[in-house]
């Protein structure tokens, strides 16, 4: 697991060798198991590691290509999530998933699976993606995995799908009657 050791510091990722050890001194003595106020085993050992690393300039720059890959999966990170789009073509895809199972369940309810490769396929979305979507309505118990390994909806998912259908022909109904 990555730790962030300038956090941990307290410093800038810019900071020089001199405050590197000034602050080391301050956190290893706050933190110090032999400090009966303050001490911290596991804190202590974490600092004394993030010095070792810091100290080094060539295990410091090793360290700061990791960190830098972290920074720029934060950053991904937080410009996905304040993304409102991405949200709305998430709940696109999951309601996509729940009727491609619907009308296969409807069509043949005694093989009422689709694989994981047909399913990527006819939902347009890319493997990598649709593990997400696929857990999520795993989850929440609409779709299940069946005896032959394919996806299928259940009871709950049918549910679910026909409550999103009601919803839809209400909205699309309010919205004929105010043109």
């Amino acid at each position: 697991m990555f730790i962030d050791y300038y956090e941990l510091l307290e410093i800038s990722p810019n900071a020089n060798s001199e405050t590197i050890e000034r602050i080391f001194r301050y956190f290893a003595m706050r933190y110090h198991p032999d400090n009966r106020d303050t001490g911290d085993e596991s804190r202590f050992s974490e600092i004394v590691e993030a010095h070792n690393t810091l100290k080094d300039p060539v295990k410091r720059a090793q360290y700061d290509v990791q960190y830098k890959d972290r920074l720029s999966l934060r950053r991904e990170l937080t410009e996905e999530a304040s993304d409102a789009k991405g949200l709305e073509r998430d709940i696109v895809i999951q309601a996509k998933l729940l009727s491609l199972l619907y009308v296969k369940r409807r069509q043949d309810v005694n093989n009422p699976g689709i694989g994981d490769e047909e399913l990527e396929r006819l939902s347009g979305c890319p493997r990598e993606h649709l593990e997400f979507h696929l857990w999520y309505l795993k989850a929440k118990g609409w779709i299940a995995r069946i005896e032959n390994g394919m996806f299928a909806i259940t009871v709950d998912g049918i549910d679910r799908a026909n409550s999103e259908h009601r919803r839809e022909t209400a909205a699309t109904r309010l919205l004929d009657h105010t043109s």
